[in-house]
């Protein structure tokens, strides 16, 4: 008898332990950030260096990523990402310098939350990317989006930014 509740109890035991890890990984996050990196505009343009400041706000389950991304002088875009966690993965949204909302879900590994992006609209040829938002040692984090090539099928970074906490 006991053997079996200890049994039936195990997934609740684990899902606390998960809740604990994502709670201080996402309080991790929390915070202003500042760097810069690059952005491709499409797939076979060529690169636009950008500096880019975000805030970030975090609970036990969710994070939330605003912010602002300036380049070739003039240009400035806001970009922002809205995560929920549940269970083991992670689902939300993304709205980058088009205005558009898009559709995140992933899961964390590591020291990274890898997720897919669903595009609102057709991007590079489909409505599919990758983002990975990664935790760079004590006061880094890294965003890197990769898309595919429709000519070649070959990945192809899209976007790699890098922050430090300020």
């Amino acid at each position: 008898m006991i053997r079996h509740l200890l049994v039936a109890a195990m997934p609740y035991l684990f899902a606390g332990t998960v809740q604990a890890d994502e709670s201080a990984f996402l309080g991790s996050l929390e915070g202003r950030w500042a760097g810069g990196g690059m952005v491709r505009v499409r797939i076979d343009r060529t690169p636009i260096n950008v500096s880019c400041n975000l805030n970030s706000q975090a609970t036990d389950v969710a994070l939330s990523l605003k912010g602002t991304c300036r380049g070739l002088i003039l240009i400035s875009r806001s970009i922002g990402a809205d995560l929920q966690f549940t269970g083991a993965n992670y689902s939300g949204t993304y709205v980058g310098p088009s205005g558009r909302k898009s559709t995140l879900t992933g899961k964390r590994r590591g020291s990274a939350i890898n997720l897919t992006i669903h595009w609102a609209r057709e991007v590079n040829g489909d409505r599919r990317a990758n983002l990975t938002l990664q935790r760079v040692g004590e006061n880094g984090m890294k965003l890197v989006t990769v898309d595919v090539d429709p000519k070649t099928g070959n990945s192809v970074v899209t976007s790699e930014i890098n922050l430090q906490k300020k």
